[in-house]
């Protein structure tokens, strides 16, 4: 049985799980939900995801919901197709690390920032300056970790590209489309490893995706 994605291609934690997809080159059905209709809020996708929230995901009788969960699951029982995504023993206790670092340090900051800047201008709400301003010189600390990180590995888990950046992707590249890419320019290893990421085949396939919609 095919594996089913229900979202929606502008959604960042969509994005995320067809990255991941993509990844290891899997077959899978990508069911689109239309959630300017509310169509996430309704009961045939409350039964997958009950807060009302894209992805959902089904494999079988598995039914999965959160995206890192998700990325996660493929990367574990799909060890051993495309991109490995995770490893064994010590290093993958680096890579968890920095998975977390991604979910509750960078993107606790880069989410406000994606909204102030990229969502609010598509759907005609004004910017709130103090906000971005504030958001801006927290991320700017963030990532100087990230410099420092990076300057003892190429990749955040170590030198194998993996969930750990992987679950970047999305806001990374919608912040790079904005003033923000100041912050990641001015830094070398960062500005690098932005650049790596966002040029990978399977990344490229999320984006045409969102480009045909």
């Amino acid at each position: 049985m095919v594996m089913k994605v229900y979202g929606a291609v502008f959604s960042t934690p969509a994005q995320r799980v067809l990255a991941a997809l993509y990844e290891k080159d899997l077959e899978f059905e990508f069911v689109p939900v239309d959630m300017h209709g509310g169509e996430h809020k309704q009961a045939h996708i409350l039964a997958l995801n009950p807060f009302g929230q894209v992805p959902a995901f089904e494999n079988g009788d598995l039914k999965l919901f959160e995206s890192r969960a998700i990325t996660q699951y493929i990367a574990h029982a799909y060890k051993d197709k495309g991109t490995p995504l995770v490893c064994e023993g010590k290093p993958m206790a680096t890579v968890s690390v920095w998975m977390e670092v991604e979910a509750h340090q960078f993107d606790a900051v880069s989410s406000k920032l994606q909204w102030e800047l990229v969502i609010k201008s598509i759907i005609g709400i004004a910017m709130d300056a103090a906000v971005v301003e504030e958001n801006e010189a927290k991320l700017a600390k963030v990532l100087d970790i990230y410099e420092a990180r990076l300057s003892q590995s190429k990749y955040l888990g170590g030198d194998c590209f993996t969930l750990a950046d992987l679950h970047h992707l999305p806001t990374l590249t919608n912040l790079m489309g904005t003033p923000v890419k100041k912050l990641f320019d001015a830094r070398p290893k960062v500005s690098a490893w932005a650049a790596d990421v966002m040029a990978r085949p399977a990344w490229a396939k999320v984006l045409a995706m969102k480009n045909q919609q």
